[in-house]
């Protein structure tokens, strides 16, 4: 109330002045604040977002099976204990290489010896008894002549002399059958590989009622892998190869093989396809594949399970693309495809059997020319255009390597 009377003190003119000035006020307010939003609401777009994109160029691409498979050894023998016995010596070291013919238990031989002694006597009895046979049967032979003697003391004495030589070839047969077992007794290496651990010690008795199995050599180099293949993807393939979509990979009958180790590293040696089952397994609907190889430094071992990949047929004008580039569900494959006019637009796509190299093969849906995104999916906002640019694999891990720490550094500056 006294502001109000001040004010109705003030001279008239003074007071007319005053109101002019705040209504000039008040218009000039109204028309900066319309002039603030005048460049907020008419300012120019933001510039189109990059994107990493690869051009469609069709090329010639192996097409690479990756089946799994399990490494065997290509030679594996059972050390059997072939004498009964009392084990009495272990004469390799586990786990060591050993050559084929050298020792490796020594089973008590005592028994053998005597038995050998035992034939050798025989053997000597059998042959004095063939040389008194024998002279006899000379000296009746020209008796019977002179009629001196009967015809049938003759006929009696040359079949003692047959029976006699009979008995040697026994006896020589008991005695050799002698040394054999004696022979068993030293156990030895059937073949050349590396040998296991022992499955009997010293003093365990073997080779009674059958032969105790006393160890296994298995020779590892070269492997064998052996792998499996469905019949749909061979008849697939074979109906493929006879139209002329594909075409036989060279050399197909001795097929360069790759594998891939368990932790995700593959194999340095390549191998070689040996042979394809004739013969269908029935329950699992598989066709059965093997390969061989080499394993100079003892990496690879029997029963790994291993991936295989073998190059079994070539497509012309085939395209490849980074994996990072498919988008694979349960609806199926799917690319997004930069347009002439800037827009990205999903499109599905057929793919092959299995990736290569980080590389998918594309078999339809994709032409000459096209530009495929490959980088900067998480840019997109809205159907807006945008600006393809080439795709670098290690620029781009670059830039995501360069840009993961400084995002939270943002973040916490907008809060």
């Amino acid at each position: 109330m006294s502001a109000w009377k001040n004010v109705k003190a003030l001279p008239s003119a003074l007071l007319a002045a005053v109101v002019a000035a705040s209504l000039v006020a008040c218009g000039g307010g109204k028309d900066g604040a319309a002039g603030a939003g005048a460049p907020a609401g008419g300012g120019a777009a933001p510039p189109p977002t990059e994107v990493g994109v690869v051009t469609v160029a069709p090329r010639e691409v192996a097409l690479v099976t990756e089946l799994p498979g399990r490494l065997e050894a290509s030679r594996v023998a059972q050390v059997r204990a072939r004498a009964a016995g009392i084990l009495q010596k272990r004469l390799f070291r586990e786990g060591s290489d050993v050559k084929a013919g050298q020792p490796l238990f020594q089973i008590d031989a005592a028994p053998y010896i005597a038995s050998q002694q035992s034939a050798q006597a025989a053997l000597a009895r059998a042959q004095a008894n063939l040389s008194q046979a024998t002279a006899q049967a000379e000296r009746y032979k020209p008796l019977m002549e002179a009629n001196a003697i009967s015809k049938q003391d003759y006929v009696n004495a040359v079949a003692a002399q047959k029976t006699a030589e009979a008995d040697v070839a026994a006896a020589r047969a008991a005695l050799q059958t002698a040394q054999i077992n004696l022979g068993y007794a030293a156990v030895t290496a059937p073949i050349s590989g590396r040998i296991g651990r022992a499955l009997v010690t010293e003093g365990a008795l073997v080779g009674t009622g059958e032969a105790t199995q006393l160890a296994v050599v298995q020779q590892i180099n070269p492997m064998y892998v052996n792998f499996t293949q469905s019949t749909t993807e061979v008849l697939r393939l074979r109906k493929a190869l006879e139209s002329g979509r594909l075409k036989r990979a060279a050399g197909a009958e001795a097929a360069s093989v790759r594998v891939v180790l368990e932790d995700g590293s593959e194999y340095g040696q390549a191998g070689k396809l040996l042979f394809s089952d004739l013969t269908v397994d029935p329950t699992s609907g598989q066709i059965t594949l093997r390969a061989e190889l080499p394993n100079p430094d003892g990496l690879l071992l029997p029963g790994m399970y291993v991936r295989v990949r073998i190059e079994q047929a070539q497509l012309d004008n085939a395209i490849a693309l980074p994996q990072q580039a498919v988008t694979r569900s349960n609806q199926g494959d799917t690319v997004m495809v930069v347009g002439p006019d800037g827009k990205v637009a999903p499109r599905p796509v057929k793919l092959g059997a299995a990736a290569q190299n980080g590389q998918w093969v594309v078999l339809d849906g994709l032409k000459p020319g096209e530009q495929v995104m490959v980088d900067g999916f998480q840019k997109l906002r809205g159907p807006g255009p945008v600006k393809p640019v080439a795709w670098q694999p290690r620029a781009a891990s670059g830039a995501a390597a360069a840009s993961a720490p400084a995002a939270p550094a943002s973040a916490a500056s907008g809060r």
